[in-house]
């Protein structure tokens, strides 16, 4: 399987707008891999692209992508799908105001987001309808499994309450790779899916130490509801047995820069930190 992790950003991109701290100095001034946008991957197995930030457009604009047939999410957080329209741009004809045909995307959804995903609306009603209205989309439901191409997809929920994350398990050629990157707490470890990955990619977690304004997470900070610490998930990783870890989702107020993530990786070969653009295969 070949991967490309477009964003590797978390909810704040790097440099956030108008920050004048060392790592948003930094990355304003080098650009990739110090900046780093939204949360976004592609499988370029089946031209799959999994989330669209509010960059996306600009993320697709400078790979080499040409092509793409399938959309999911892994939730519905804002920094997750902001960039959904990414669909209209692709397929708009603007001779007729619809999609050309063979630029319709293929929206796959766990059926356990159905419903949530007609909550994002635009002035025409929920997004998603005024999508396959128009042509731009087409809507596929899947129950847990679907194989798509030689690529078999596995959906795992995380109860967050009111809202629901999934856990991606992709096997190809008696190949896996399981993608987590974010509100992956409680992990689903005890499912036999998400274990002995050929690569996980997942977010570190929060870092307790050496965050701006010199803030400390408190026992009751919400953050701690989804996320693990990164001796947690350092743990959790342990526990999985994954062969590779790819740490994504990077957030801009950790306050690591690119260099300060490269000196994690030089203390645990198994590890590395995703930057946009990075190419993966399996």
């Amino acid at each position: 399987m070949k991967w490309t992790i477009l964003g590797s950003g978390g909810c704040a991109v790097i440099p956030k707008p108008l920050c004048q701290c060392r790592v948003c100095r930094e990355a304003r001034k080098k650009g990739v891999p110090y900046a780093r946008a939204g949360p976004s991957v592609f499988l370029h197995d089946i031209n799959l692209l999994v989330d669209t930030p509010a960059e996306i457009v600009s993320l697709l604009n400078r790979s080499p992508i040409r092509r793409i047939d399938y959309l999911t999410f892994s939730h519905l957080d804002p920094d997750h799908v902001e960039g959904f329209r990414v669909v209209e741009q692709i397929a708009l004809d603007f001779r007729t105001w619809r999609a050309y045909p063979q630029k319709q995307i293929c929206l796959l959804l766990p059926e356990q987001l159905s419903g949530s995903v007609r909550k994002l609306r635009s002035q025409y009603g929920p997004i998603v309808d005024f999508y396959q209205e128009s042509g731009f989309l087409k809507l596929k439901l899947f129950h847990d499994k679907i194989q798509i191409g030689g690529v078999r997809i596995t959906a795992i929920p995380v109860d967050r309450g009111s809202q629901l994350a999934f856990v991606y398990v992709f096997e190809k050629a008696g190949r896996k790779v399981v993608y987590a990157p974010c509100d992956i707490k409680p992990f689903p470890e005890h499912r036999n899916e998400v274990q002995q990955a050929d690569l996980l990619i997942i977010q570190p977690g929060i870092f307790e130490k050496g965050l701006k304004h010199s803030f400390r997470y408190p026992a009751e900070h919400i953050s701690r509801t989804t996320l693990y610490t990164f001796e947690q998930t350092m743990d959790l990783v342990t526990r999985l047995r994954a062969k590779k870890v790819v740490f994504v989702h990077l957030e801009e107020y950790w306050n690591r820069s690119y260099d300060d993530y490269r000196v994690l990786e030089s203390r645990n070969r198994r590890i590395c930190f995703a930057y946009d653009g990075m190419q993966l295969r399996v």
